[in-house]
């Protein structure tokens, strides 16, 4: 045991001094790697101030004359359209990759539609709204979630489709308003001759239906004052009078006041199906600062520095190649 231990002892004496001079190596190829990027910028200090001053001066040009705006616009699908506006969305944005501006101004009528560049929609996820008062709708989600994650499921293509508002977002490369883009894109959205007819019939509907709520509000309304002018006439004769509670009074008034909140819905409905596409809300000149929107003065002079640095490793690296292939001859 005593004689290892010595060489124990050693072997950990040299491991160390191996270590340790390996870390002097590095530092030393560091402080070599240091100086040579050092002297390249001294050396090349003119080139890259003028390539610096040309980049921040492009970029500043680039970022006042190309700019980019976010619009966006909620809308709500009626009567089923919902598969119906995705499709036609689909169709203006393929249009736009095509560069279709005979299209996009004639047929949509956009008046400038150079400037539109992009045009997407995506649903605006509410499950609670999804659900509410719809326990079909409760149980599907149930149903498709067992085989999965819920998040996926509520996110999922065939669900996200049958929420109520859908998020329909564009992006020009300038100002624009509302007589512009917006109100050319919701005419084009709603110049559908079937769903035209579906919205004639159901606003029909739910006109008739109030029409007789309220016949059948009035007619209630009758029994039960009839029903109180009976109590206050048998309340001053001071006769005794028995009230059977099977006359079902208790019935008749939740069927009032069922009937007074349907009447409270269907006219808050009216307000919504007065458009195929209805628009909710539209937030217009959003400046888009995502990805190099707005940062070229600060992209292009590190842009071109690079350029400048890996062109000059190529030169050097050609150049000793070059030596090499010679004095191999």
């Amino acid at each position: 045991m005593n004689k290892n231990e010595p060489n124990n002892q050693e072997d950990q004496e040299i491991d160390l001094s191996q270590i340790s001079k390996k870390i002097r190596i590095l530092f030393q190829e560091f402080n070599t790697f240091l100086f040579r990027c050092i002297q390249f910028f001294v050396k090349n200090a003119i080139v890259v101030s003028i390539l610096a001053l040309v980049g921040v001066s492009l970029g500043i040009f680039l970022d006042h004359t190309q700019k980019a705006y976010n619009h966006q616009i909620i809308v709500m699908p009626n009567f089923g359209s919902t598969d119906y506006l995705y499709s036609k969305i689909e169709l203006i944005e393929s249009k736009i990759k095509e560069g279709d501006t005979v299209f996009l101004k004639e047929v949509v009528g956009i008046k400038k539609p150079k400037q539109i560049t992009k045009i997407e929609i995506n649903p605006i996820v509410d499950v609670y709204k999804f659900i509410e008062n719809k326990p079909e709708n409760f149980e599907l989600i149930k149903l498709i979630a067992e085989d999965g994650d819920i998040k996926k499921t509520v996110e999922d293509n065939l669900t996200s489709k049958n929420y109520t508002f859908h998020k329909l977002s564009f992006i020009t490369g300038k100002l624009t308003s509302n007589n512009e883009t917006v109100e050319p894109l919701l005419n084009f959205l709603n110049n559908t001759d079937y769903y035209k007819k579906i919205q004639k019939g159901v606003v029909n509907n739910i006109q008739i239906k109030m029409v007789q709520n309220d016949s059948i509000i009035s007619q209630i309304n009758a029994v039960l004052n009839g029903f109180s002018n009976r109590m206050n006439g048998a309340t001053k004769s001071d006769k005794l009078v028995y009230y059977n509670e099977n006359t079902q009074l208790n019935d008749i008034i939740k069927t009032k006041e069922g009937l007074i909140n349907e009447q409270g819905t269907n006219r808050l409905s009216l307000i919504s199906l007065d458009k195929i596409i209805k628009e909710n809300s539209s937030t217009l000149n959003i400046k888009n600062s995502s990805s190099v929107n707005g940062k070229l003065k600060f992209v292009l002079p590190i842009l071109f520095i690079l350029c400048f640095i890996l062109l000059q490793m190529f030169i050097a690296f050609y150049r000793k190649q070059s030596l090499k292939a010679l004095q191999n001859r």
